[in-house]
């Protein structure tokens, strides 16, 4: 058996099993070897059912039988419920969102169980975990009654892994199937991509001894240690990616931009609004980089409605006001890339007023079509033009600025002289498409990120380490403070009296739901929560009939995703109903207030994205928070956001409670649950960041750690994979 072999080549697999193990994204020998336990339970004592305590932790041996899924009369929860019988009685067992388990676990048959004993007057076993046992098994504690044995002394406990599931397979299986994999000593021949002076240096075990404590822990140090040795090596080689990718971009030539300060003082100087103390300072960060014979490789983060585009324009301005070295003619260019339609069509029309003054030519390029500034015949509008007018006048360099989508990226989009490359709200593009913005011109653009998405700092130099950091952390005044509420069941009607009351003075409204569809009443594990589509329809009819009520969601063509959101800017639509599809890529400054349904449902930064489209204006915003379930955490989440408009002390928060997962996205990265995890760890980030640092500088192909190398490539491979 080797570690690049299939799973199929070893274990005979159902089809279902071999999807779940896709959906798990598990292929080979060494995936499953890098499937870490989600957590580990220790076994309780050996004990019969006449012996049960509630709050024991037990190991039962018996029968199981009548096993239902079903939704629990007082919770709604979705159960599976059956009963487990020995020789000494029966008792019931409960799983708690489980339904598969009714189909899936053995019945009528020797099995052995483990869980907590819970209820104290009628007691049953939750969410046990079960293996099935061979036939003539003895178990080793049991009724002298069954077994005409004497009851010997109880069982030592001992520690167990519980690993992630999906339908299909079971934590069991993985068990049984790395009990194969570990006689096999496949793990052994796996060379390790942690340098030893590395390991040395933090106390790590290597790769082989690291892989058994944390499949088959003898204690609970060493599956402590174990899981320590992994989430540094996934933080260590993601830093050394991005430090690799930072050295590469700064190793290539790009345009050296010697006046951008005084076009940037001036520009400011012209502008109506002075800037914030913030904006001044990232400013000069990009106009410092600019002077460098490198590409810039920054990114821009800054709450809802802290100016970033300001930003943007006043580094543009600089570089639309240059000439290419050598010239005495012509300009260099500039790129921005936005993720929407609507949005880029918005910040045309922004550069537009910036630099309506300067004898340039801005264009703006979609999937819709094209547009120029100014028009010959109309000097102070713009005007359409053919899609191939505007691509000759991008390569020749008439064109100083185009602003567009994704459409910029297209092979038949080339520049002249891009010397500035900006995308805005970057987590939406993958990095391959970011990429492919770089290499549009003679020379290598330099390169802005911006976003609206608060990360705090420390995941930012993480999962962006190879770009230098530029924060906005204060808002321009004027801006309106927002009041959010939590809206209590019996409150509802002062919710839609709000709208009602703003919609009267000609504002607009988002109402906010979880989900598309309404949840299918056969499935016992489908989300409970108010779909967009069904919520639209009651709110017409109910509600607001008098309103025009618009409908937008993920399932929506994209062609007739911007015309909604075209409608909903020009005031088409009073009300949006929407998924969470709004969270960036709409500036509707009319739309004053917001209800978002099912609250809870959502992590706190994208709350805070979510009502941060009402925030766009001087008008005073509301945002209502309409919670269907009142747990404590997701009360104490809500609270934190009633009370804080603070975007980087939310993301904080939501990275402590939730994770960093629900921050940045995990399929993006590609990273697993204990990398995630690690993102918290401030200690384990700067030692990583330091080490992938110091390796590249020595050694920056990796031509003396071929493991690393292949595990760096790898995890380029997945993460750049959009």
């Amino acid at each position: 058996m080797n570690a690049s072999d299939t799973i199929t080549a070893h274990f005979r697999l159902t089809k279902p099993q071999i999807a779940a193990l896709r959906r798990l994204g598990l292929i080979t020998i060494a995936d499953i070897l890098r499937h870490f336990p989600a957590r580990y339970e220790r076994a309780g004592e050996s004990s019969d059912i006449s012996h049960l305590v509630a709050g024991q932790k037990v190991t039962l041996y018996g029968e199981l039988s009548k096993l239902e899924a079903k939704r629990l009369w007082k919770s709604r929860r979705t159960a599976t419920e059956g009963i487990f019988e020995d020789a000494t009685g029966k008792v019931k067992v409960l799983w708690f969102n489980q339904p598969y388990i009714a189909k899936m676990a053995p019945q009528m048959q020797l099995v052995k169980l483990t869980g907590s004993v819970a209820g104290k007057n009628k007691p049953y076993i939750t969410n046990p975990e079960i293996e099935t046992l061979p036939p003539g098994f003895i178990p080793p504690v049991q009724s002298e009654k069954l077994f005409n044995v004497a009851r010997s002394e109880p069982t030592p406990t001992s520690i167990f892994p519980v690993y992630p599931e999906t339908r299909g397979i079971t934590s069991r299986w993985f068990f049984h199937a790395l009990e194969r994999i570990f006689g096999s000593n496949t793990h052994i021949t796996l060379e390790d991509p942690l340098p030893s002076n590395v390991r040395e240096r933090y106390h790590l075990p290597d790769l082989s001894t690291s892989l058994m404590w944390a499949h088959k822990p003898e204690k609970e140090s060493h599956a402590e240690v174990a899981r320590k040795r992994f989430a540094f090596e996934e933080i260590f080689v993601l830093n050394v990616m991005r430090a690799k990718e930072r050295a590469e971009n700064d190793a290539l030539p790009s345009f050296q931009i010697d006046n951008a300060k005084e076009h940037a003082v001036h520009f400011l100087e012209s502008v109506s609004f002075k800037a914030t103390r913030a904006q001044h300072v990232a400013i000069e960060d990009i106009l410092a980089d600019l002077k460098k014979n490198h590409p810039m490789a920054r990114l821009l983060e800054g709450d809802v409605g802290s100016g970033k585009t300001l930003v943007a324009a006043a580094t543009a301005y600089a570089i639309v006001n240059s000439r290419p070295r050598g010239q005495t003619f012509g300009t260099l260019q500039v790129g921005y890339m936005a993720p929407t339609e609507i949005l880029a069509t918005q910040h045309f029309q922004s550069f537009i007023e910036y630099f309506r003054h300067l004898p340039i030519n801005i264009a703006l390029i979609t999937g819709s079509g094209c547009k120029k500034f100014p028009s010959r015949s109309h000097p102070e509008k713009a005007t359409d033009i053919s899609r191939s007018q505007l691509l000759k006048w991008v390569a020749s360099g008439e064109i100083a600025m185009l602003v567009g989508t994704h459409t910029l990226i297209q092979k038949a989009v080339q520049f002249k002289h891009l010397a500035y490359a900006i995308v805005d709200e970057q987590h939406r593009f993958g990095t391959k498409q970011r990429r492919e913005l770089a290499r549009k011109g003679d020379k290598t653009p330099h390169f802005l990120s911006m976003t609206a998405t608060p990360i705090p700092r420390t995941l930012a130099l993480t999962m962006y380490g190879d770009l230098d950091l530029s924060i906005l952390d204060e808002l321009p005044p004027g801006r309106a403070k927002i009041t959010t509420r939590i809206i209590k069941p019996n409150e509802r009607s002062l919710a839609y009296e709000a709208v009602r009351t703003e919609l009267a003075k000609g504002r607009q409204a988002f109402i906010i739901c979880p989900r598309i569809e309404e949840p299918d009443p056969t499935k016992l594990n489908a989300l409970q929560a108010k779909s967009a589509k069904a919520e639209a329809k009651r709110l017409k009819a109910e509600i607001f009939p008098e309103y025009r009520i618009g409908l937008l969601h993920g399932s929506v063509k994209t062609k007739e995703k911007d015309e909604v959101m075209r409608k909903f800017a020009a005031h088409e639509i009073d009300i949006l109903v929407a998924t969470s599809v709004v969270e960036v890529g709409i500036n509707v400054p009319n739309a004053t207030v917001m209800l978002i349904e099912g609250a809870e449902r959502f992590g706190l930064a994208q709350l805070h994205q979510l009502r941060g489209r009402i925030m766009r204006s001087s008008h005073p915003p509301l945002c209502f928070l309409l919670p269907e379930k009142k747990g404590e955490m997701a009360m104490k989440r809500l609270k934190a956001l009633e009370k804080s408009d603070n975007g980087f002390e939310l993301a904080e928060s939501d990275l402590e409670t939730r994770g960093a997962g629900d921050l940045i996205g995990r399929k993006q990265w590609g990273m697993t649950d204990l990398g995630m995890e690690a993102l918290k760890n401030i200690k384990l980030i700067r030692a990583a960041r330091i080490e992938a640092a110091a390796l590249i500088k020595e050694d920056p192909g990796l031509s003396k750690h071929s493991a690393l190398k292949n595990r760096v490539a790898s995890t380029s491979a997945t993460s750049h994979q959009e």
